[in-house]
């Protein structure tokens, strides 16, 4: 279904966390044009629970004839297909079907790496984006290009464990910040070497913590780029 000519392009962009949910409505600009608004992701986020959060929050965010959302996960043609850090029941779940169902609104959803990706790199050179949340998310993108199902969190990296094990929320809270650090000094170097990037960008909830030197081509960016990113899945007007 395309958005007719005479109407405007309201984007309700949802990002869903391990920790919170988030929402705001874009314009076709991609600037938002309502108040980010976060409820807290139910202790038990199996689908129909993290859907009864999206739609409290819709009706918060008045007008929008589109739907974007961000998961942590993999996602394929809006179905669920890894959900480490909520709940097995989403695995194989179409979330774009059954969100429509609940909004009345086409919905497109992708990794919620991919979206903040959207949300921050410049669309020039080899750009990586990694996100330190609740979990280890990435993107890549090569000349604004995403290359698709980028999975970084679930290989090796230190001592037999993954990228998630040892950035994830968890491994901070159970080595502490100082060990955390040190590791993520690491994956940088890694990363660096792996892909050649000519930017990296670090965002989600734990960047706050981040304590070390970064180099002049690797940016923090802010949370909202994960919601602002929503955009770009619209800009087919589809």
């Amino acid at each position: 279904m395309g958005t007719p000519a005479d109407e405007s392009l309201l984007v309700l962009s949802v990002d869903i966390g391990g920790s919170g949910i988030k929402a705001m409505v874009l314009d076709e600009s991609g600037q938002p044009i309502t108040e980010r608004q976060r409820i807290e992701t139910p202790s038990y986020p199996n689908p129909p629970a993290v859907l009864d959060v999206i739609v409290e929050l819709a009706k918060g965010q008045g007008d929008f004839n589109r739907v974007s959302v961000g998961f942590p996960g993999v996602v394929q043609n809006g179905v669920i297909k890894t959900a480490v850090n909520l709940n097995k029941e989403w695995i194989d779940y179409d979330l774009a079907k059954n969100l429509e169902a609940r909004l009345d609104a086409p919905v497109r959803v992708a990794n919620d790496a991919d979206i903040q990706g959207y949300g921050a790199i410049s669309g020039q050179g080899v750009e990586l984006v990694v996100t330190l949340g609740t979990g280890f998310g990435s993107a890549l993108f090569v000349n604004g290009h995403l290359v698709p199902n980028l999975e970084i969190a679930h290989h090796p990296f230190i001592k037999g464990k993954t990228y998630e094990q040892q950035l994830g929320r968890q491994a901070m809270k159970k080595k502490g910040k100082k060990a955390w650090n040190r590791h993520l000094a690491q994956a940088i170097k890694n990363l660096e070497h792996l892909f050649n990037y000519d930017r990296l960008y670090m965002g989600g909830g734990e960047t706050k913590r981040v304590k070390i030197d970064l180099s002049d081509n690797v940016e923090i960016v802010s949370n909202r780029a994960g919601i602002l990113g929503g955009i770009a899945l619209w800009r087919d007007r589809g």
